[in-house]
């Protein structure tokens, strides 16, 4: 029960704090250079200024600033995105439509780097100084600096185009069968590994360093002295009071982790809410972009209360906050 309350005043400071970024992000994008009427009226081949007037009064752009404001946040609450001009939809539908295929690619590559960036952080912490730990230390410091878009590209050259192992686009999901699951999946490999590999190199340096430091606190020092092994000293007293500064650590990479999408959705056409923000960005399709952030911000506020969550559980001396 009263991690069921945490989780419902949380979830309440988070729709409080939804609102706040609804309203920022509504006003930055004013400010992007551009009018969308002008750019509707030009794709129509036509700028006459009676024409691009009356798109204008039919989005609602001729209105003061805060008026627009206070309907979109009116129409937010009551989920009412919005209507996209250029793809000629719902914002809302066209979200949950993609909203999916971000989820399984975000997740998969928060799984993925947690448990290998994990491992291999405890690996190297538990034999530092070793041959095996300087080489460890040299591929993540490769994996940190290395941009994500060049390992996408690489990806699809060597897997997809020379070996001819793994598709280099697209989901491939076929929805109501089952060999489309399979399928889907050996979609999914390249573009969440390319994701993934940067906060691997992350999770590795932070694990390591925090494994090196718990190892010389006195509590395990005394299980030493009373003559555990090294794998049990590992697993019942340094990895969970190591892993605390990792979770933190996961739950402020839950944002980057999200807008890194961007970049993996494009370079591997996976038709997720970050491709579909960058094309509204291009298109200056402002409804679009406003319903993307907004879904943005709503998965990183997720994985943060999952996050805090952790925390008791990892560790259970850890009270969750009234």
């Amino acid at each position: 029960m009263k991690t069921l309350g945490y989780i419902i005043r949380r979830l309440c400071k988070a729709a409080v704090l939804l609102l706040g970024v609804v309203s920022l992000n509504f006003l930055l994008i004013r400010l992007i250079p551009g009018d969308p009427a002008t750019v509707i009226a030009g794709e129509s081949g036509t700028s006459d200024p009676a024409f691009v007037e009356s798109i204008r009064r039919i989005y609602g752009l001729d209105q003061p600033l805060l008026v627009q404001l206070k309907t979109y946040i009116t129409n937010t609450v009551s989920l009412d995105l919005g209507y996209s001009y250029r793809l000629q939809s719902e914002v809302l539908d066209l979200i949950l439509s993609r909203l999916p295929a971000t989820v399984a690619l975000t997740g998969s590559a928060f799984v993925l780097s947690l448990i290998v960036g994990v491992g291999l952080g405890v690996i190297a912490g538990t034999r530092p100084d070793t041959a095996l730990d300087r080489t460890i230390r040299i591929l993540t410091l490769g994996l940190y600096s290395v941009p994500v878009f060049w390992i996408g590209l690489m990806m699809i050259l060597t897997f997809s185009l020379q070996l001819g192992w793994l598709p280099a686009s697209g989901t491939g999901f076929e929805y109501g069968q089952a060999p489309g699951v399979a399928k889907f999946l050996s979609h999914l490999v390249l573009p969440a590994v390319t994701l993934s590999l940067f906060y691997i190199a992350v999770y590795v340096r932070l694990a390591r360093t925090s494994i090196i430091e718990v190892t010389q606190l006195d509590f395990v020092r005394t299980a030493r002295s009373k003559g555990l092994t090294k794998g049990q000293i590992t697993r019942r007293h340094v990895l969970p009071n190591s892993l605390l500064p990792i979770l933190t650590m996961a739950s402020l990479q839950a944002g980057n982790l999200v807008s890194g999408s961007i970049a993996v959705e494009t370079i591997f056409a996976w038709p997720g809410i970050g491709r579909l923000g960058y094309e509204a960005l291009t298109q200056r399709d402002y409804n679009m972009l406003l319903g993307v952030f907004l879904a943005s911000a709503a998965m990183v506020l997720i994985f943060n209360l999952i996050a805090d969550v952790l925390y008791a559980v990892v560790d259970p001396r850890i009270e969750l906050a009234k």
